[in-house]
């Protein structure tokens, strides 16, 4: 008998190997994938900005990226208390302007810098209610009083529009993989919150049909459709549960890993696992042994990157001889 429907995702044209230079961009669950990935070695850079929730404050950050001005204090708001800005998450702010600039404009560069040497852009999109400022979308708004800014809901072609034409611009020649995130946005009522996942999906699947380049993951689908049950979520009942991101994770490794990827990535997790193990004696010999053991392995792997796993296993073995 089967209980419910499971999803096996198809290959996808998308394809990520250990070659490949990664960012990130999108809600919470985009910082999911980047954490997985990143532990597992992989190049990747996670939300250079901060966590971004809708596709046009996606898409502002990416134009930012490609031409990185330097943030001006007169973009900053102030409440009393911190310096911020709508563009950021409030991560960035600070209790002084100069801070707050000086986190902002790093940010920016670190973005910059991502979005040159990234040949795979992975997008999370989170909802299609956008709140604005003054006319422009925020991506954040910091606490500020709603009375401050209007809020709508994008259509399905605002989204279209604003990403193709990254697509043709920023991400030119990069090879983009679209993700519609699972976190529900109860702020917006369910009703609400059906409509804009609704919006995103529909958004994600023109612009698969319109670019070669773009690939969508249903890690959406795998939640709300395969696991389908409250104890797959934390418990505040909107965000994945751990054991709900290892299962999307579980069903991301075959769909967009390639097959070098896939056959390193059990000797990679081995390693990553032996750096992190504590060992009963740390001045054993058979702890040295074990240590000169996994320099070999990594030694066995030289297109990854593992120089804090072999900095911790030399240390070991250099003050325990």
């Amino acid at each position: 008998m089967k209980f419910r429907t499971e999803i096996e995702p198809a290959p996808l044209s998308v394809r990520i190997g250990y070659d490949n230079r990664i960012l990130t961009l999108g809600s919470c669950f985009a910082a999911h994938i980047a954490g997985r990935l990143a532990a597992a070695k992989f190049h990747v850079v996670e939300n250079p900005s901060g966590i971004l929730f809708n596709p046009l404050s996606i898409a502002a950050a990416i134009r930012s990226y490609a031409s990185p001005t330097p943030v001006t204090r007169e973009e900053l708001g102030f409440d009393g208390e911190m310096w911020y800005h709508y563009g950021f998450h409030g991560d960035f702010s600070a209790p002084t302007a100069d801070e707050a600039l000086r986190r902002m404009n790093a940010a920016r560069q670190a973005g910059a810098e991502a979005l040159r040497t990234a040949d795979r852009v992975i997008l999370t999109l989170g909802t299609a209610w956008v709140y604005e400022h003054n006319g422009k979308v925020v991506a954040n708004c910091h606490r500020r009083p709603a009375s401050e800014f209007t809020r709508r809901r994008l259509g399905v072609a605002e989204i279209v529009e604003s990403l193709g034409s990254l697509v043709e611009g920023p991400l030119a020649r990069k090879q983009i993989l679209l993700t519609v995130s699972p976190v529900r946005h109860l702020g917006d009522g369910l009703e609400g919150n059906s409509v804009s996942k609704a919006a995103l999906r529909l958004a994600a699947e023109e612009l698969k049909q319109r670019f070669r380049c773009v690939d969508y993951f249903p890690a959406y689908e795998i939640l709300t459709d395969d696991l389908r049950d409250y104890r797959f979520y934390a418990d505040d009942l909107i965000h994945p549960a751990p054991q709900a991101i290892a299962y999307v994770w579980e069903k991301f490794i075959p769909a967009a890993l390639d097959d070098r990827a896939r056959l390193l990535l059990p000797e990679v997790e081995a390693i990553v696992a032996a750096a992190a193990h504590r060992p009963r004696n740390p001045r054993s010999e058979a702890h040295r042994a074990f240590c000169r053991r996994q320099l070999e392995r990594i030694a066995a792997l030289p297109e990854i990157d593992f120089q804090r796993e072999s900095a911790l296993f030399r240390l070991s073995i250099e003050i325990n001889s």
